[in-house]
């Protein structure tokens, strides 16, 4: 692994987000409602941007602070980024920042995402009083907007195209959902996958597409690794101790709060997932033989966030304020199958509502059918806590 450039930037950064396809690199600030932008050059790192930066500092509890906390979102070919919160659209750009009229407010926070054409922007949740359970489409063009499923997630895109995959949440259950990527309106798929509780992360897929990784959730720090197109889980670990349980001891809680929610990411080499740890180290898991190296990247600095570039460098932040580009080595350009997406869509159809007992369920191990289920009366401890509340009011009725 070797350092390809290096800065201490002004703010730590909890979370980045790189451009899918130019030298750009967004992050988000610990201490306020703000999103700073730098680019990659030829051994350079320089903050060319922000959005938010003369924003107050966060001064309020974590719930409270998460909606204050501002999406973000890359436009797929152009140097513009999509920034809100739950009062504001604007648009970066190099030149200036722009708002975005034609978005009503929200109280809750809000996501959003560029469809893979550039021309819609998608927001989670619509806002407005008549509008609870959607999402808004706006087209950039006309300004025209209608309404879609709501998700609460940045939208995932398979990196051959044709298929996309976001979360939408409940206490109990978290669905990830897919979608063709050539409506301009997100409409799910019957086929989905089933996460036990909430607070995952944005799906993560690999350059190759024969994985992705989900980051979560609200009890554990859990990484979840599952193949595509199957569904089927082939890794799931804890990072740290495991929960022990309400009431939480402090000692647990320091722990488990010391590791990011944004430290997970795929590189170029096949079937390799990157963990950043609380330690400034960088771990290089081997997914299939689950084969683990350590490298040393910010000694005496926890890793606060982790992404991989387009060209396949890491990005890591720290603690400390450091930024750094990362070279992790190439096992050659590796494209991502068309042939997975079309398996994928002959198995599915459109869904004509979103609901577990109408869709086709996995978990990664299970499957489950429309039907299915109602008639589940029975489970262990061992079983997730949604499908053991499913079973209980299956007792009930």
């Amino acid at each position: 692994m070797e350092t390809l450039a290096q800065i201490r930037s002004e703010a730590t950064v909890e979370r980045l987000l790189c451009h899918p396809r130019l030298p750009l690199i967004a992050g988000w600030d610990t201490e306020r409602p703000a999103i700073r932008i730098w680019e990659y050059t030829t051994g350079q790192l320089r903050e060319i941007g922000a959005v938010g930066a003369d924003a107050a500092a966060y001064d309020t509890p974590a719930y409270e602070r998460f909606n204050r906390t501002p999406s973000a979102a890359w436009h797929p070919d152009e140097p513009q980024l999509a920034v809100a919160d739950g009062d504001n659209t604007a648009c970066w750009t190099r030149a200036d920042t722009l708002r975005i009229d034609g978005v009503p407010p929200t109280e809750y926070h809000r996501e959003v995402a560029f469809s893979p054409d550039g021309r819609t922007l998608w927001l989670s949740p619509a806002g407005g009083e008549e509008d609870s359970g959607s999402s808004i489409t706006l087209d950039l063009a006309s300004g025209a907007t209608a309404l879609g499923p709501e998700w609460d997630t940045g939208i995932a895109t398979y990196p051959g195209g044709g298929l996309l995959a976001t979360l939408q949440s409940d206490q109990g259950a978290t669905l990830m959902l897919f979608s063709r990527d050539t409506e301009p309106v997100l409409r799910p798929l019957r086929r989905a996958l089933v996460l036990n509780c909430d607070g995952y992360q944005t799906p993560i897929f690999s350059p190759d597409g024969r994985h992705f990784a989900v980051r979560g959730n609200s009890y554990d720090n859990s990484v979840d690794v599952f193949e595509f197109p199957s569904l089927r889980r082939v890794l799931g670990l804890t990072l740290g101790e495991p929960s022990p349980g309400y009431p939480y001891p402090q000692e647990w809680l320091d722990g488990t709060n010391a590791w990011s929610d944004h430290n997970v990411a795929f590189g170029p080499l096949p079937g390799v997932l990157w963990i950043g740890t609380p330690e400034g180290t960088v771990i290089e898991f081997e997914i299939d033989g689950e084969q683990t190296t350590e490298h040393e990247v910010l000694p005496g600095s926890a890793v606060t966030a982790l992404t991989a570039t387009a060209t396949g460098e890491l990005v890591v932040a720290g603690r400390d304020g450091t930024l750094g580009m990362l070279s992790i080595g190439r096992g050659g350009r590796v494209e991502a199958s068309t042939e997975a997406v079309a398996e994928f869509l002959a198995g599915t159809c459109e869904a004509s509502v979103v609901d577990m007992d109408e869709l086709d369920l996995t978990d990664g191990t299970r499957t489950w059918l429309p039907g299915d289920l109602e008639t589940v009366t029975e489970t262990s401890e061992s079983d997730p806590a949604w499908l053991q509340i499913q079973a209980a009011m299956n007792r009930i009725t």
